[in-house]
């Protein structure tokens, strides 16, 4: 990966910047540049909406539920709607997903990134949203998440929501991709130390609120 892979060096992001609203961005960094991106997205409280963990006589895996499997697919169709765009591991758990996110030097993107995300064409033009720029990591997520919400409203899945922040790593050298591309590999395996599981030893009530 071109001029990416150098250190992680931080962590937080607003997926949804709303006017007056406090943000949490890596101040100044601009999320649309070449680089390696490791994603968090949890479902609103938590709540065990894209499956659940299941021990096998031969392995662990995660049995779906038509959301989660939606989900699963919408991730996986990020490098068809953003030519360019490649995908690290990905994994979806019971109540978050993980990815990496790889963009390519600006001059190699290819096609027409959509303009606005989805998650904004379903919300008010009153709640004051601020563009965001077309293929950043903002775009891409809210794309996404947007994608999904709409699906659930369609499906029958209305009591659906996601938490209305994702969490971000800047990925900055090849040991830091290596390493989190082993984590998300094997976050189904570490299910009982998720902090995300709620009957885990490694619970925080205090993450992603």
């Amino acid at each position: 990966m071109v001029g990416s892979r150098h250190g992680v060096i931080h962590i937080i992001i607003l997926s949804m910047p709303y006017k007056n609203h406090k943000q949490y961005r890596l101040p100044g960094y601009d999320y649309s540049s070449t680089g390696d991106y490791f994603i968090t997205i949890c479902t609103k409280d938590r709540i065990h909406y894209f499956g659940k963990i299941v021990q096998t006589i031969d392995d662990v895996i995660i049995e779906l539920t038509p959301i989660g499997a939606f989900v699963k697919a919408s991730i996986q169709s990020i490098s068809e709607t953003y030519k360019g765009v490649t995908l690290g591991e990905t994994v979806v758990m019971p109540n978050h997903v993980h990815l990496i996110i790889c963009l390519p030097p600006v001059g190699t993107r290819r096609g027409v990134y959509p303009q606005q995300s989805s998650l904004q064409q379903i919300m008010s033009p009153h709640k004051g949203l601020i563009s965001l720029t077309p293929g950043s990591v903002s775009s891409i997520i809210n794309h996404l998440k947007g994608k999904v919400k709409k699906w659930c409203n369609a499906n029958g899945f209305e009591c659906f929501q996601w938490q209305a922040r994702f969490h971000d790593i800047i990925i900055k050298n090849a040991e830091a991709f290596d390493n989190i591309s082993r984590y998300v590999a094997n976050n189904i395996y570490k299910w009982d130390e998720d902090e995300n599981n709620e009957k885990g030893n490694k619970f925080r009530k205090d993450m992603r609120t």
